[in-house]
């Protein structure tokens, strides 16, 4: 195999001041773009978990018929997920990334137009097409593009662009479904939805594909040995198995919890509309910091230990904030660590999967394997709602979330360390 390492065009970067101001002009553009594309991702998603509680009152839903509203989306997710990555790897990053960006916000919007249960569960599921490309397609390129000393810190920045949104999607909670009348608070926050599409323009002028890309797309063509059913070869299947295991719990967990909260806190802490919103704000910006604080330690502690420690610190949190008898002072205090690991364990994902995947099946391998742990994972919530007829809510959320987690420390424990790897044409 080839040995050819990949290396930034512009010229050798200055390593005084902030990692940041040493990054190129063409991977500061490809994180802005990827950072705003996360950021309205998660806004779109998360809209979602916000007009649970309005839709079982409007169209007369069990929590059952609410759970599978939201794994509708994420299961077609998980297809859309693996599907971009095969594109990817054949048409380049940059192209298919702005189509299911365009796809996502299409459909978000189209949500808002729905009249019942069915019209509702197919504008999710084809969103949730493009919603699990984005991710796919935008992780690849980010660590393709970024070199390797600043791999960690970038791809986990990015996924801080989620906190970003899903920040949106709670302001735009907190303002239409308090002012707006009827249907038209739930509707308009779908609607928002479309803003995404203009990311594109964006991407389009100022995203490249990264060098390793094309240099690994030519010596595939010359020598016609990579297939996308590679990942599950011997060689391989290790790395595809465990980083599945490792999706599955990181988003199990994030779903379990997420997806559920605002109506735990409306329905069981009996919190109005703007005190669910705030309790949210500290949830979310806990989501940030540990975002931030993780990509950090992704390059400094290394990929396993940030993420079983995040892991660790998530089983812990989850079980306190749902079990423990505590007023609602001290859940306000307790959403900041809440959201600071449940969110800051995804940091290190992207960068881990692109390090751990050749690069010639690259998008297809980290496409298949977070995503199929987003298809599993999506289950979660609607287990959550058939659970939550038998036992309290709060104790459904924890038993999955935290079985989630375990299953992702198991994973991660087992798979190498790649921190400093440097990208390989045709590795």
């Amino acid at each position: 195999m080839g040995a050819a390492t990949s290396k930034p065009t512009s010229p050798p970067p200055n390593h005084a001041g902030t990692w940041l101001s040493q990054l190129s002009p063409k991977e500061k553009s490809t994180l802005i773009a990827t950072f705003g594309g996360w950021a309205l991702d998660g806004m779109d998603v998360m809209v979602y978990s916000f007009v649970i509680p309005s839709l079982i009152a409007a169209w007369h839903l069990s929590k059952s018929d609410a759970g599978w509203l939201g794994t509708a989306a994420l299961l077609m997710s998980s297809l859309g997920g693996w599907l971009a990555g095969l594109l990817a790897d054949r048409f380049g990053r940059v192209r298919v990334l702005q189509i299911t960006i365009l796809w996502f916000a299409l459909f978000t919007f189209l949500s808002g137009f729905t009249q019942n249960f069915w019209q509702l569960l197919f504008c999710r599921g084809l969103q949730g097409l493009g919603f699990g490309g984005e991710w796919a397609v935008g992780s690849v390129l980010m660590g393709e593009t970024i070199r390797a000393e600043h791999r960690g810190k970038a791809v986990g920045t990015v996924q801080g662009g989620w906190a970003v949104g899903w920040g949106i999607a709670a302001f735009f909670y907190m303002v239409l479904l308090s002012k707006l009348p009827g249907d038209w608070g739930w509707r308009a926050m779908f609607w928002i939805g479309i803003l995404p599409a203009f990311l594109v323009l964006y991407i389009r002028r100022n995203v490249e594909e990264p060098e390793v890309y094309w240099k690994t797309r030519e010596r595939v063509e010359t020598r016609h040995e990579s297939h996308f059913m590679e990942i599950f070869s011997p060689a391989v299947l290790k790395v595809t198995v465990l980083t599945s295991l490792l999706a599955i719990g990181v988003q199990g967990g994030y779903y379990a919890i997420t997806t559920w909260l605002p109506t735990f806190l409306k329905t069981v802490r009996k919190l109005s509309v703007l005190n669910t919103g705030g309790y949210l704000c500290v949830v979310i910006l806990g989501s940030f910091v540990g975002y931030m604080i993780s990509a950090y330690l992704a390059d400094m502690l290394g990929r396993k230990r940030t993420l079983i420690l995040y892991a660790i610190c998530s089983f812990v949190t989850v079980a306190a904030y749902t079990y423990l008898p505590i007023s609602n002072s001290v859940m306000l205090v307790l959403g900041f660590p809440l959201g600071f690991f449940a969110s800051g364990a995804f940091s290190p994902v992207g960068a881990f999967f692109t390090e751990l995947f050749p690069s010639r099946v690259r998008g297809s391998g980290q496409g298949f394997s977070y995503n199929i742990g987003r298809a599993i994972g999506a289950l979660f919530p609607t287990l959550v709602g058939y659970l939550s007829k038998t036992m309290a809510l709060g104790h459904a959320i924890a038993m999955f979330a935290v079985s989630a987690y375990l299953v992702m420390i198991v994973a991660v424990a087992v798979l190498p360390e790649t921190r400093g790897k440097e990208l390989r044409v045709y590795e």
